[in-house]
C-alpha cells in the first residue's frame, strides 16, 4: 500500500517562497489503480517525482507499506519496489535497449523475454534490442522503451507519468491491453497520470489535481461523471472548491 500524507514541495525564486504542491493526501490500496488527472501545469508530474525522488519533498510523509520513504534517494526506491517512467524519457548513449532491459530486469533476460516486452508496447522487437537508447530514437520509441523498463520487474507500485505520450494509436491500444492485464492480475499497484479518456476509464479511482492542490478524489463511479458528462467541462476545472470522496484518498 501507498500512503501520501501532507505532500508539499516549495521553491524559492527570487527570494520568495513559491509552493508548486501542498498538502497532498491520498493512499493506493495493493493492486489497485489511480489516476491522477487535471490541467496542465497543476502540479501532478511534481508529485510523481516527489514520490520516486526526483524531487524532495519539503514535507509530509510518502508511506509504502507502513515505512516512510520520504528520506531515501532513488535507487532506495526503487530497490524498496517502486517502478517509474518518465514523462519524457532520458538518453543513454552507448546503452543498448537489450542492456537496459536486463539492467531494469535485474538480470540477463533471455531474447524471447525482451522481445515479449518490446512488442507488448508495440515495439517490433527484434529491429530494436541492439539499438542504443540516444537520440537516434524518435521521443515516442524512447518512451516505449522506458515503459518496457518498467514493465521488465514486478513491482510494489509502478507509476507512469503521461505514457500516452508521444506514442501512435496503434502502439496505445496495445499499451492499454497491457495496463489492463496487470491491473487484472491485482500483483501489482498503478499510479497513472494521465489525460486520456480510455486509461481514466480504467481506473478504481480518481484523483484530481488543480493549483497544486487536491481538487477532486473518488472512486470512479464518483468521479467519471464529473470529467466526461456529455460535452460539459468538467466541474473540478472551473472552480475553486473541491468536493472529496469517500475514505480512501485520505483528504478530508
Amino acid at each position: 500500500m501507498l500512503k501520501v500524507r501532507n505532500l508539499t514541495y516549495e521553491v524559492v525564486e527570487n527570494g520568495e517562497k513559491v509552493t508548486i504542491v501542498k498538502d497532498i493526501n491520498f493512499t493506493v490500496g495493493d493492486g489497485e489503480m489511480l489516476v491522477i488527472t487535471g490541467p496542465n501545469g497543476g502540479g501532478k508530474s511534481t508529485v510523481a517525482k516527489l514520490l520516486m525522488g526526483v524531487l524532495d519533498a519539503t514535507d509530509g510523509e510518502i508511506l509504502l507499506d507502513g515505512k516512510d520513504i520520504k528520506g531515501m534517494g532513488i535507487d532506495e526506491r526503487a530497490k524498496a519496489g517502486i517502478g517509474y517512467a518518465f514523462q519524457q524519457p532520458p538518453t543513454f548513449k552507448g546503452m543498448t535497449i537489450r542492456r537496459l532491459l536486463n539492467l531494469a530486469a535485474g538480470k540477463e533476460l533471455p531474447e524471447h523475454v525482451c522481445c515479449d516486452l518490446l512488442s507488448n508496447v508495440g515495439m517490433c522487437a527484434r529491429e530494436y534490442l541492439d539499438r542504443e537508447v540516444d537520440a537516434t530514437l524518435s521521443g515516442g520509441e524512447r518512451k516505449r522503451v522506458e515503459i518496457a523498463t518498467v514493465l521488465a520487474k514486478n513491482h510494489k507500485v509502478c507509476i507512469f507519468d503521461e505514457p500516452e505520450a508521444g506514442i501512435d494509436l496503434w502502439s496505445f491500444s496495445m499499451l492499454v491491453k497491457e495496463f489492463e492485464k496487470i491491473h487484472q492480475k491485482k500483483q501489482e499497484t498503478l499510479l497513472l497520470i494521465s489525460h486520456q479518456e480510455k486509461i481514466i476509464r480504467m481506473a478504481d479511482r480518481i484523483l484530481i489535481i488543480k493549483d497544486g492542490a487536491v481538487n477532486e478524489c473518488g472512486s470512479a463511479e464518483e468521479i467519471l461523471p464529473l470529467l466526461f458528462d456529455g460535452d460539459r467541462e468538467c466541474s473540478c476545472m472551473n472552480r475553486k472548491g473541491g468536493r472529496m470522496y469517500g475514505t480512501g484518498c485520505d483528504n478530508q
